[in-house]
């Protein structure tokens, strides 16, 4: 609260790009986590909430005659406009926002001061619910040709790694270290993911440090024994998945990428993804044609095109495509890096395991991926979380989520969750409202505390799972692999993502959204038609079946009946025969009538016959 020196100003109007219609007028609030707008013209309260930590950017524009405009850009592409009466009010505005969005120490962040009201019993809970050790025996590991070391436990191998790393069992230790040593960072070839239906996998590693012509016996033979871990595929792929010009360019600094005389049976490939600099220009050029005012067409897709942004989505999605394929289609394993083993490889192996598992495209299943993400030093810094560098942030995180909403768009019936739910994680990357997604590693989580401190964002989730979860969905079993078409038409522009915040735009009315209206609205009617049921005496109850049920006498007592054990009643409804009940309702009342027949052995009840009014 030392950063605020103006927590409430009034008469500030807030200003919607989209129309010309008349600004709002109302108060704007400062507390120690959020920026609070309170619409005061409007009959119904209206508020607008602005977490400080979503704040990217705050700009004060000159004055005008209206007043001091502030302009506010948002990591979650929310734009807010504001005009201040009073210059002063603004420039205190603005300076409160300047340090409240970007603390300077990890404990200043909102997770360590959000207090959800859980027992520490829950929170501890609430971490465990996503475990990798329960993903890799889900894949089959440790097997004969993997094993989960922990040669990493003290963070001597290293100290980006987490404690324990699924390794081939032909390493041993002293393979393990030689190759730390030649690989930048000491990240070595770890296994990221075991398609078990032919044992190929994928692992993921940083660059070589080979220079223009060093080698490393250790490094040789732990990607050997990858190969070998897979036999029935007689060579194995090493992914690069930078441009061919920068991994030459790294070779002056005694880096670059595998020499293929120095390995056996392994072929080569460059996958050509730009840099975390060439992302962050093209997604800043996005937002650009994205707060246009009133665009032409040609103008919207000019910009669209000049910002290069799905042309990188693409970029991306071939690459995760060409892993699946080789993992699937070759039998092949596959190897993949990039400069330092984030970013780039991060996506890409995420991606492909997406698109080879039908498990990851549950909600446990996607949590484990981004967890997966996260343990493997995704870069956070890329975040933006704390002041530093802002050449060293870059949209990642986006890209991977928009690659998920892509594949959603040519396969909505394969995932469990809707887009709301890849809203909600990308909101919450940036929030730090919970503790998944602080540090660079896992090492400086343990350092911070951070699973004692903070909470986890998948017991929130869970809670919401009902509205995020998607209507078209067919179940796990219904698709295995899946196969994308990467060519050009096939990528949309994410308005739900970067226009999501824009109210004076014209509605659309989203399919899912309104399936999941519906679905809600059945559930609760039929709900209200079941407690109505169940108010009944057990006397009104017999008697209304004795008049449905024509010349029925109901001899036996109403006690032998019981009306709370309505999910026996719904399961008896299987063995029925005769037209189908519409709902859950009516499948109780002719449960219950063929409960009444059962009963009933002298005086046999018919039903769903002449003597039933159906």
């Amino acid at each position: 609260m030392e950063h605020i020196t103006t927590p409430k100003v009034e008469n500030v109007k807030l200003l919607d790009r989209y129309t010309n219609r008349k600004a709002a007028n109302g108060t704007l609030y400062l507390t120690a986590t959020h920026l609070i707008y309170v619409d005061a013209s409007s009959e119904v309260r209206k508020e607008t909430w602005i977490l400080h930590h979503h704040i990217a950017s705050v700009e004060k524009l000159p004055l005008t005659t209206a007043g001091c405009p502030l302009l506010i850009h948002c990591k979650n592409f929310h734009v807010a406009h504001f005009v201040i009466g009073q210059e002063r009010d603004c420039h205190e505005v603005y300076t409160s926002l300047l340090k409240l969005s970007q603390p300077v120490k990890p404990e200043e962040l909102y997770a360590f001061s959000y207090n959800p009201k859980m027992s520490k019993d829950n929170r501890e809970i609430g971490w465990k619910l996503i475990d990798l050790k329960v993903d890799y025996q889900r894949m089959g590991i440790p097997n004969d040709y993997w094993e989960i070391t922990d040669v990493n436990k003290d963070y001597e191998v290293c100290n980006t790694y987490p404690p324990e790393i699924v390794v081939p069992r032909a390493a041993n230790k002293a393979t393990v270290i030689g190759s730390s040593r030649f690989r930048s960072r000491g990240r070595i070839p770890v296994l990221s993911y075991l398609y078990k239906e032919n044992n190929a996998a994928i692992c993921r590693c940083s660059q070589p440090l080979s220079g223009f012509s060093a080698r490393c016996l250790e490094d040789e033979q732990m990607l050997q024994a990858i190969r070998e871990a897979n036999p029935g595929c007689a060579f194995m792929y090493v992914v690069d998945t930078r441009p061919k010009l920068n991994a030459m360019a790294n070779r002056a600094a005694g880096k670059g990428y595998e020499n293929e005389d120095n390995y056996d049976n392994i072929r080569f490939k460059f996958i050509g993804i730009e840099n975390i600099h060439v992302m962050r220009n093209s997604l800043q050029k996005l937002l650009e044609v994205c707060e246009t005012k009133s665009p032409s067409m040609s103008d919207f897709l000019t910009g669209l095109e000049n910002s290069g942004w799905l042309r990188h989505i693409k970029a991306v999605m071939d690459a995760g495509v060409f892993l699946a394929k080789a993992v699937k289609d070759e039998n092949a394993s596959v190897l993949v890096h990039c400069s330092d083993g984030w970013d780039r490889t991060a996506q890409v192996c995420s991606l492909a395991s997406l698109l080879l598992d039908p498990f990851y495209r549950t909600f446990k299943g996607f949590m484990l991926v981004t967890q997966d993400l996260t343990m493997f030093c995704f870069s956070l810094s890329r975040c933006g979380h704390l002041d530093g560098d802002p050449k060293e942030v870059s949209p990642v995180f986006t890209q991977f989520i928009e690659c998920v909403w892509q594949l959603m768009q040519q396969f909505p019936c394969t995932f469990e969750f809707n887009e709301r739910f890849l809203l909600e994680i990308h909101d919450h990357v940036y929030s730090c409202q919970f503790g998944n997604f602080l540090g660079t590693c896992h090492k400086e989580r343990e350092d911070l505390k951070i699973f004692e401190k903070t909470h986890s964002l998948w017991p929130f989730l869970l809670q919401k799972k009902q509205e995020l979860r998607n209507p078209l969905y067919k179940g796990f079993t219904a698709y295995k692999e899946l196969q994308p078409n990467t060519l050009p038409f096939s990528f949309q522009f994410w308005c739900g993502m970067y226009n999501r915040f824009d109210k004076g735009m014209h509605p659309k009315q989203c399919v899912l959204d309104h399936l999941l209206s519906c679905m809600s609205q059945k559930m609760k009617l039929e709900d209200n038609k079941l407690r109505s049921v169940h108010d009944w005496s057990r006397k009104d109850a017999i008697r209304l079946f004795s008049v449905v049920v024509r010349g029925c006498k109901c001899p036996f007592s109403s006690s032998k009946i019981d009306f709370k054990k309505k999910k026996n009643f719904l399961a008896l409804n299987e063995s029925l025969h005769g037209p189908s009940p519409c709902g859950r309702t009516d499948s109780f009342f002719v449960s219950y009538a063929y409960l009444l027949n059962k009963n009933n052995k002298k005086n046999s009840v018919p039903f769903y016959g002449d003597h039933f009014n159906v």
